[in-house]
């Protein structure tokens, strides 16, 4: 903390220097004290104040810091008084304070005062290559192959989409490419009419990116003309009245939002699309996603649904749930199927399509939960993720193991309980010699971007991605051979999907063998393979 005494004659200090000038007190709360007191569980030489301002320096970059707005003011207490009146005259912040001044700081990322701030201390913001593009409309320009299961899938489904109710769900595992497959159903309806339009719904921006990159490559090869696609989510706009032949992708709660406000935005929408195909389509029956696709698909009688999903369920174990699912799609499923093979899984692990996986877990006994309430839940409550995300015995387990991981494997994805416990395990990790980062809802976008890139690189060194709420889907390194499921859930969609993360095969861009470490709590439920996810929800379709 700063000294009002402070008679320190520097009257403008570098980011560096200041951070030279932190004390325990200020480590512990730029880096977490639940941090601190693990790294002195795992060795007390780590949470030493040079080892921990080494930490700080290679996990939280500069610009992250000074964007922080707690953070930001930790990092302002250290400051000499004639510094502090140094900043506060560069930044035109009046007061006698400059510690009040400084207090009220109000710092908008990109701003005039950002500058200022950044350039007082030498700070240098990163600005990631762009991911996309930000133009809601793109024109397309006119090989693109698909494997025999993959053809024989796509015939399935079409020969389902042509007939009454004109529904259909394809359930294809994680990593056997069914957007792939979907993408050649698309192509074939926008060629059969003319002008066409086809509606592509995701609820994630990584996955509307995803689609219309993927669509991009596609249309290149399998298209008859020039078609346009049309961008709607996040910050992208689209105006429908110009929406007239191509792809339309866009993000579920947009569009629901947009069509909250504005019915006749849907009615529109409806009148233009002849397909439309919505991916992760076991939340199709969610209700603001329901009322998406109906009035999208019923107002439209000759319009079709494509639902697409590696796990055509929505539960475990709630059965109401799940046919709920299945009445919505008329009970129309293509699912892979292989001659020869009582498991399409099995076909795509000795073909080399999906990594062979093993599993392996970690078995922790815990304090007991309410098991009442654990029933209730849809998921496991968010308190009882909280308390596992602070027991340090776990944390030492997890540790432990991806530090084992990382001497066999060179990317590894963690799937942590909460925000705070991923940042905890990711620091842990880096102050023990593994290079490792978080992701997750809260990182800054650039900080994202910088870490997936970094993370996809083609540096051999092992790198570990720890995250929570992210990446399950639309996420596609295929590098990754090792996860560590360090997240309970009851959901076995949301399983197999943190499963998927790392079972990409060769055909695939992956590898062969994947490891997957799942942690069980005793007193939670939890799952163990793939197989179990694929094919629990047979009796409801």
């Amino acid at each position: 903390m700063h000294d009002p005494g402070d008679q320190e004659t520097t009257s403008r200090l570098t980011f560096d220097q200041l951070l030279a000038r932190a004390d325990d007190e200020a480590l512990q709360e730029l880096l977490g004290p639940p941090t601190v007191r693990l790294l002195n569980l795992l060795d007390p030489t780590l949470s030493r104040p040079a080892k921990l301002r080494e930490l700080l320096s290679s996990f939280r970059p500069p610009d992250e810091l000074l964007r922080d707005a707690r953070a930001r003011q930790t990092l302002f207490d250290l400051l000499p008084r004639s510094a502090a009146r140094s900043l506060c005259d560069a930044l035109e912040l009046p007061g006698a304070d400059p510690y009040a001044a400084l207090r009220g700081l109000r710092v908008t990322k990109g701003s005039r005062r950002e500058g200022l701030l950044f350039g007082e201390l030498g700070v240098v913001a990163w600005e990631p290559e762009p991911i996309g593009s930000d133009a809601p409309v793109t024109g397309v320009d006119v090989g693109y192959g698909l494997f025999d299961h993959q053809r024989d899938a796509a015939r399935r489904a079409q020969a389902l989409l042509d007939v009454a109710p004109n529904r259909v769900m394809l359930h294809m595992p994680t990593g056997s490419g069914k957007t792939r497959t979907a993408m050649h159903l698309v192509a074939r309806e926008l060629r059969r009419r003319e002008p066409c339009v086809v509606t592509w719904l995701a609820y994630s921006e990584e996955l509307c990116e995803q689609a219309a990159t993927e669509f991009s490559h596609a249309w290149r090869s399998l298209g008859d003309r020039p078609v346009d696609i049309y961008r709607f989510w996040g910050n992208r706009d689209i105006a429908i009245n110009e929406i007239s032949d191509g792809l339309v992708v866009a993000g579920l709660a947009k569009t629901y939002q947009r069509g909250k406000r504005s019915f006749d935005f849907l009615l529109r929408l409806s009148d233009r699309a002849s397909l439309v195909v919505i991916d992760e389509a076991h939340q199709a029956v969610a209700e603001s996603y329901r009322f998406v696709l109906e009035v999208l698909v019923d107002r439209n009688p000759g319009s079709r649904l494509l639902g697409l999903s590696a796990t055509p369920g929505r539960t475990w174990d709630e059965l109401d749930a799940d046919r709920e699912l299945a009445a919505f799609f008329g009970r129309k499923k293509v699912t892979l199927e292989v001659e020869g093979y009582s498991s399409p899984v099995d076909y795509l692990v000795a073909e080399g399509y999906l990594a062979k996986p093993t599993f392996e877990t970690l078995t922790h006994a815990g304090a007991p939960v309410d098991v009442k309430k654990l029933a209730a839940s849809l998921d496991i409550p968010e308190e009882v993720l909280e308390a596992l995300a602070a027991d340090e015995q776990r944390n030492l387990m997890i540790l432990v193991r991806v530090e084992q991981l990382a001497r066999e494997h060179s990317r590894i994805i963690v799937f942590a309980a909460t925000v705070s416990h991923a940042r905890v395990l990711a620091t842990a990790l880096r102050a023990r010699g593994v290079e490792a980062s978080t992701v997750t809802g809260t990182t800054p976008p650039g900080e994202r971007a910088r870490t997936i890139a970094r993370y996809k690189g083609t540096s051999t060194d092992p790198i570990v991605l720890v995250n929570y709420g992210v990446l399950t889907t639309g996420f596609d390194a295929p590098q990754t051979s090792a996860a560590v499921i360090a997240r309970p859930t009851k959901s076995l969609v949301l399983y197999s999907q943190m499963v998927g993360r790392a079972t990409r095969g060769p055909r695939a861009g992956g590898n062969a063998e994947a490891q997957v470490v799942t942690v069980i709590d005793t007193s939670l439920p939890g799952f163990g393979a793939i197989p179990e996810a694929f094919h629990n929800w047979e009796d409801v379709w």
